[in-house]
Formats: C-alpha cells, sequence, structure tokens
C-alpha cells in the first residue's frame, strides 16, 4: 500500500541518519505517488517520465507523504499525509514540453508541482507542501506530538 510505503521509507532515511548520528533531532521525509493502486516511481528516464505524465493527464491521483522524527534519546515519531492532486487534461504538445524541461528529473510520479507542472493542476485536496516533498502543517504536529514547542 502507498501509505505503508511512504511511512517505510521516511522510517528507513531516518534510522540511517540517526544511525550515524545519534544523540541528535532527525528529520526524514518521503513522498509515494500512485494513481488507484500503482505506484509511480521516480522517472528513470523521459520515456518513463512521459509515461507517468500521459497516466495522469485529466486523473486524480495521490501523494502519499511520509514523516518520521527521531529524537537524541532514540524515541521514533512518525506521521502520514495524503494530497489529492488533479491535472487538467493534457495536449501532446504540453507534455512533450514537460518532457523536454527535464523537471521531472528526481521526482516522484515524474512531475514537480512547484514549476511546469503546477499549471497542471485543476485540483488539490490536501497539503500543497506535501506534494513539494515536506508538509509543513504535518511536520509542525510531528514536533508537537513528540513534546518540541513551536
Amino acid at each position: 500500500m502507498p501509505k505503508n510505503l511512504a511511512l517505510r521509507l521516511s522510517q528507513e532515511k531516518a534510522r540511517a541518519v540517526f544511525e550515524k548520528n545519534p544523540d541528535t533531532f532527525v528529520l526524514a521525509a518521503d513522498t509515494v505517488v500512485s494513481c488507484g493502486q500503482i505506484i509511480l516511481d521516480k522517472a528513470n528516464n523521459a520515456q518513463e517520465a512521459q509515461k507517468y505524465i500521459e497516466k495522469l493527464s485529466g486523473r486524480r491521483h495521490q501523494v502519499h507523504g511520509g514523516l518520521t522524527l527521531i529524537t537524541p534519546e532514540n524515541k521514533s515519531f512518525s506521521r502520514y499525509c495524503k494530497t489529492i492532486v488533479q491535472f487538467k487534461p493534457l495536449t501532446a504538445k504540453e507534455i512533450d514540453s514537460y518532457i523536454a524541461s527535464k523537471e521531472w528529473e528526481g521526482k516522484a510520479g515524474g512531475y514537480a508541482i512547484q514549476g511546469i507542472a503546477g499549471s497542471f493542476v485543476k485540483y488539490l485536496s490536501g497539503s500543497y507542501s506535501n506534494v513539494v516533498g515536506l508538509s509543513l502543517y504535518d511536520t509542525i504536529k510531528l514536533l508537537q506530538t513528540s513534546g518540541l514547542e513551536n
């Protein structure tokens, strides 16, 4: 399930950093994009990115954010965030132009909402910053849950 994957990835990232840096706070996050139950990873090449963007065209998809905090006392806290995004129907020219921009490189689902792909968004429900890569609201809530003050 995408939710479990996002949480597990954030926990693994946090644990890996904490093991090398004990006695410190570690905050890690990961993002998983899904269209139905199909997970759209980071695109490895332009052809894969094009396939992802074509799949998202005119459809709703989910962006799952996993956040994990490990305290200096080795206490771990995790939080999950989901955002629903719908792209407008995209023309072949829009898709080709986006792929040519290379903005998709290294991005879950093959797009970066904070760039050109932001103009594709017809509908968004939830945290915009989650789609960027780190839900600010959920980060603050996670810090508060751990006992840290604002």
